[in-house]
């Protein structure tokens, strides 16, 4: 949970010693039936393309629609209007769901990151250097990083190679973060969460950021995602707890 009460995932954080500022992240979006989702790429697909068009995506023709039944999706359609048992987000992981759920790789999942997983496999081969194009809008004291551009384009192609879709939106990903970073004025770029387990995404993230003149890092003995998180709390504790007046810590 973030600091405003909802699911964080996918932020740009401007890092101190004495705190951090949320700068940028993903353009935040409901998940129908909360967990549930996490095991229904087609819910969450679903739910950025309600928050696209509004009722008009329940009559959709594409395959994460088809995926459901009619039975399924009105109480799907209640609870996006009336926001029932819906927290929003701004995941990434979550992202990746929906993308893999539009291209019709994983409607359903057996484990959490399975769909994430097949958009990655998806990529097997493809040499794509081009993005989907996205928006980046100021919203109060931060960016918004809007997928919308993106899922439209996705939904314009619907017979496109799944490996040059796939590509396509790792890259879209990684423009998004440098585009950021060229407007905080910072050298270093940490890179960490569960999506960093994601080569392909660590790899052209690593590679444009050197590429541009940053220094990157990135997990290479703490894993990115739980491991990590909980190093993390054992380090923003001792801090908390044992700071002094210098800023030195015990």
């Amino acid at each position: 949970m973030g600091t405003d009460g909802t699911v964080w995932g996918g932020e740009i954080l401007h890092v101190t010693h004495a705190g951090f500022r949320r700068v940028a992240h993903l353009r935040p979006f409901l998940l129908p039936g909360n967990a549930k989702a996490v095991r229904e790429p087609r819910r969450v697909a679903l739910a950025i393309l309600y928050e696209i068009f509004g009722d008009r995506a329940f009559t959709l023709d594409i395959p994460a629609l088809r995926a459901f039944t009619p039975a399924e999706l009105g109480p799907l359609q209640a609870m996006l209007r009336q926001r029932l048992n819906t927290p929003t987000t701004t995941s990434v992981g979550r992202l990746f769901d929906a993308f893999a759920s539009l291209l019709n790789l994983r409607q359903v999942a057996s484990f959490e990151g399975q769909a994430a997983m097949a958009l990655e496999f998806a990529l097997t081969g493809a040499k794509e250097d081009t993005s989907y194009p996205y928006v980046v809008r100021t919203q109060g004291d931060t960016l918004w990083l809007d997928w919308e551009p993106a899922v439209r384009a996705v939904l314009a192609e619907p017979a496109l190679a799944p490996s040059i879709a796939s590509a396509r939106f790792h890259n879209t990903l990684v423009d998004m973060a440098v585009d950021v970073v060229a407007r905080m004025g910072e050298r270093n770029v940490v890179l960490s969460g569960g999506c960093f387990q994601n080569r392909t995404l660590t790899e052209r993230m690593v590679s444009r950021l050197l590429g541009a003149g940053y220094r990157p890092y990135w997990h290479q003995r703490v894993p990115p995602n739980d491991g990590g998180i909980a190093l993390g709390q054992i380090m923003a504790a001792q801090l908390h707890s044992g700071s002094r007046k210098d800023g030195s810590c015990v």
